[in-house]
């Protein structure tokens, strides 16, 4: 008898490929930790609220890829959500990502976008004749002095747990700064939450009849040998004990808090201030406004550094984390028969979409390689 395949953790990536490797005609094992699925977009009915709470933060699903966005709605319905962020900083309460109205209001001015764009220009106080190596020399050219302190330096020196002049240029290469009045959070042409959640999703997609489901079930390397092949998509460093040290992750705690009616008006604001001690907090019933609710339901969000125990949440990927990477992924390239996928396999930072058609794809080329009788690579994306 064939051994069936083992994919390790239920959240997206390790659902997609099962979903698509039974559809191929594969028995297939799916194992999590966890007592649920969805991983870190799992999704639960409060039961004080009867809100929709992401019991691990907020996930917004929005995507520019038309297979993702018919595949995810092929196994949920999804009702019209645009993500609006709102800032405290300062006392004051602006619009983002950073935008038209919000430097008319911060500056106290009635700038048209051409005019807007000279001023922000004309504030870059980034160094000459260089391109800026870290966070906060991108930030001085993006948009000045003044909004980087009130907008950006507080909220990423919480965030990651480190002054911005540590940090990368390329981490905050992905936020807009937009001339417009355009105060959408994502500018993808698909944007919608699920609408009974997100783990409703994901047991919509393991739900075939060639797909065991073990909740509460830890990987255990030394049964690696019952298996045709393994998809794993937990932390790559866990994989090989930690050999050569913890790769750095940032986790996230959350304080829950109640309160009747509506709390701040928004989905997500965020608190600018160093001195405030979270980064957001985030309103869930803002989410589903299809539904009423007389109370709602708030996270406080406390990023920090990512113990032994904790649920890592995204990769810190500086130089130390770098270089003990390469070492990781070497050894896994030698590895036969596991292949690293999603967030934690790789160390990487992904959203939901990415996160869906790096899995689409690792399935289709898993098949393919089946049928040729040639083994699977270790990775499908490059770490």
């Amino acid at each position: 008898m064939t051994k069936p395949i083992l994919i390790v953790g239920a959240g997206l990536s390790g659902a997609v490929i099962a979903r698509a490797l039974a559809e191929a005609g594969h028995a297939v094992i799916v194992v999590d930790e966890r007592n649920h699925v969805a991983g870190n977009c799992h999704t639960a009915r409060d039961a004080r609220s009867g809100v929709m709470l992401h019991t691990y933060g907020p996930h917004i699903f929005h995507t520019d890829d038309d297979e993702v966005w018919r595949y995810v709605n092929s196994h949920a319905r999804f009702r019209p959500y645009t993500h609006r962020v709102r800032i405290t900083t300062g006392e004051r309460v602006f619009t983002l990502p950073i935008n038209l109205h919000t430097i008319n209001q911060f500056f106290g001015r009635a700038f048209r976008p051409a005019e807007a764009r000279a001023f922000i220009n004309s504030l870059s106080s980034a160094p000459s004749g260089s391109e800026p190596r870290t966070f906060e020399e991108q930030a001085l050219k993006f948009v000045g002095r003044d909004l980087y302190e009130a907008f950006l330096r507080g909220y990423t020196l919480k965030q990651w747990g480190r002054e911005p002049a540590e940090l990368p240029a390329s981490v905050l290469k992905r936020l807009p700064l937009r001339f417009n009045y355009d105060d959408s959070y994502f500018s993808h042409r698909f944007q919608g939450m699920p609408e009974d959640g997100y783990t409703a999703m994901v047991d919509n997609i393991l739900s075939h009849e060639r797909i065991a489901l073990r909740l509460g079930v830890p990987f255990m390397r030394g049964e690696a040998a019952s298996f045709s092949h393994i998809f794993y998509s937990g932390p790559i460093d866990r994989y090989f004990d930690h050999a050569w040290g913890r790769l750095e992750y940032r986790t996230l705690d959350f304080e829950t808090f109640h309160h009747d009616g509506d709390y701040q008006g928004c989905a997500v604001m965020n608190y600018g201030d160093a001195g405030a001690p979270h980064t957001r907090i985030t309103e869930y019933r803002h989410f589903t406004a299809w539904e009423e609710h007389a109370v709602s339901v708030c996270h406080r969000e406390f990023p920090r550094a990512c113990a032994p125990g904790d649920i890592p949440y995204y990769p810190v990927r500086l130089a130390d984390d770098t270089a003990m990477l390469k070492r990781y992924v070497a050894r896994a390239r030698a590895e036969k028969g596991v292949t690293f996928v999603g967030r934690l396999g790789t160390y990487r930072y992904l959203d939901m979409d990415v996160t869906i058609r790096e899995a689409l794809d690792a399935a289709r080329l898993f098949i393919d390689h089946a049928a040729l009788g040639r083994a699977m690579p270790a990775f499908c994306v490059d770490p």
